[in-house]
């Protein structure tokens, strides 16, 4: 595979698909491409080998993460895997409160079992809610006492303003913010770096396409990764993408250039006038901040390394190809242009 250098990207799709309304904001350090104004509310760049803050803006701004929350669903799930209570193998099955979760999902049914393993693919591709919510009840017996072990996890990482509610992200029944997910681009950026260092979080996350339940009925689903940037920009192999009404669009993307990582989290994007636009401003912003972020490394710096634990027991499906079953080409990057 050729990937384009990041700078040909953002100029190409810049030039043909996006065209602010406004200039961006004037400031000697910063690229000229997407108005911050517009493109985050708050966002952070770090090293991930070192943790060091690069560039933040409104990082400790309090806000819904959406989907991002899955990556701390993840986390548990791991350390339930690394104490032996789950292993890749264990059976789920799948209850009617799992399949009830709506949103983006792999449309499990009640009738259906599928392995740990394949919940953490659909959870982490496809970003499905239910997969979400069948991992958590199997992981602490119920999805309470899973949010509990969430939200211990965070203290424990010294995510000091986040307060998880839910293991997928999805807002409250009430619709207020102040009562689902909370965190911030700080926050995010050290349970990113966490998982980067200690899990084989990017065995999941690297993945484009993958089909989902080969043994279904109906054939399998396949799933297609929410994060865009995956195979098109130099050296990017995760972590998670995020969108609901109140939390804008988020990401936490990671990439990797001449053994040296780096991490950027966006929150809260939205487009020039503060439309729903696909993430269309947020990846951009993601791909100039990554090239920032690479350019910001201090020459000699240390190279990122994995500090992992003992390795889970493998699963009958780790090993099953990450194309659709039926062959077909991985859908290729084209990031959506505004809406008119």
């Amino acid at each position: 595979m050729i990937f384009l250098r990041s700078s040909a990207v953002i100029f190409l799709v810049c030039a043909v698909a996006f065209v602010p309304a406004t200039a961006a904001k004037s400031h000697p350090t910063r690229p000229a491409t997407v108005s911050d104004a517009n493109a985050y509310k708050g966002a952070i760049i770090m090293d991930a080998a070192t943790g060091s803050v690069l560039f933040e803006d409104h990082a400790d701004l309090v806000n819904p993460p959406a989907s991002m929350t899955k990556l701390m669903t993840f986390l548990v799930i791991h350390d339930k895997l690394q104490s032996g209570t789950l292993t890749l193998a264990t059976p789920v099955k799948i209850t009617v409160a799992d399949a009830k979760m709506g949103g983006t999902q792999v449309f499990l049914d009640p009738r259906e079992t599928f392995s740990v393993e394949e919940l953490i693919y659909a959870m982490m591709i496809q970003s499905a809610n239910d997969a979400a919510h069948a991992l958590a009840r199997a992981g602490a017996g119920s999805v309470p006492a899973f949010v509990e072990l969430m939200n211990a996890k965070a203290h424990e990482l010294g995510m000091v303003h986040t307060t998880f509610r839910s293991p997928h992200g999805l807002p409250p029944p009430s619709r207020r913010i102040a009562d689902g997910d909370l965190t911030t681009p700080r926050d995010f950026a050290l349970l990113s770096r966490y998982v980067l260092q200690h899990t084989d979080v990017l065995k999941y996350t690297s993945v484009q396409t993958r089909a989902f339940g080969p043994n279904r009925a109906k054939g399998p689903q396949r799933m297609i990764n929410h994060n865009k940037l995956l195979g098109k920009v130099a050296g990017v192999d995760g972590l998670k993408t995020g969108f609901t009404e109140g939390a804008g669009y988020c990401i936490s993307v990671t990439a990797l250039r001449n053994n040296r990582r780096v991490v950027v989290v966006i929150m809260g994007s939205f487009g020039p006038h503060g439309e729903v636009d696909k993430g269309h401003a947020r990846d951009l912003k993601a791909i100039e901040m990554l090239d920032r972020g690479f350019a910001s490394l201090a020459p000699g710096g240390p190279a990122f390394t994995m500090q992992p634990g003992p390795a889970p027991e493998p699963s009958p499906i780790t090993a099953a190809p990450t194309s659709p079953a039926d062959g077909s080409p991985a859908i290729k990057f084209a990031l959506p242009p505004p809406k008119k």
